[in-house]
C-alpha cells in the first residue's frame, strides 16, 4: 500500500541536469526495494537505476552509468534520480517504482507500485 509521486522532470539541453524526486507515502516504504524505469515514444519501459531497502545496493542500466545517481532518504520518504550529463537519448517519461521486497529487481514487471511519471526531455 505505497503510493509514489514524481517530481523535477523537464526540459533540459544536451549535457545539462535534472534531479528527479519520488515522494512515498504508505507504512512499508522503508522496506521497499525502489527503481527509476523510463518510457521513450514507441517502446517499452526500461529499468534505469534501483536501489534496495537500505539503499546501500544500487544497480544501473549500462546507457547511463557513470551519469546516473540513484538514492533514497528513509526519513523523507523520498527516492531520488541525479541524472547529469543529459543527451537527447535520455528523452523519456520517468516512472517512481516499488517493489514490495528488500531485494531490487532489474524487471519492471517485477515492481507492484508505480508514480505516474515525470516527462524528461532533453533538446536544443
Amino acid at each position: 500500500q505505497v503510493q509514489l509521486v514524481e517530481s523535477g522532470g523537464g526540459l533540459v539541453q544536451p549535457g545539462g541536469s535534472l534531479r528527479l524526486s519520488c515522494a512515498a507515502s504508505g507504512r512499508t516504504f522503508s522496506n521497499y526495494a525502489m527503481g527509476w524505469v523510463r518510457q521513450a515514444p514507441g517502446k517499452e519501459r526500461h529499468l534505469v537505476a534501483a536501489i534496495n531497502w537500505s539503499g546501500r545496493s544500487t544497480d544501473y542500466a549500462d546507457s547511463v552509468k557513470g551519469r546516473f545517481t540513484i538514492s533514497r532518504d528513509h526519513a523523507k520518504n523520498t527516492m531520488y534520480l541525479q541524472m547529469n550529463t543529459l543527451k537527447p537519448e535520455d528523452t523519456a517519461v520517468y516512472y517512481c517504482a516499488a517493489r514490495a521486497t528488500t531485494y531490487y529487481s532489474l524487471t519492471p514487471s517485477e515492481y507492484d507500485s508505480w508514480g505516474q511519471g515525470t516527462q524528461v526531455t532533453v533538446s536544443s
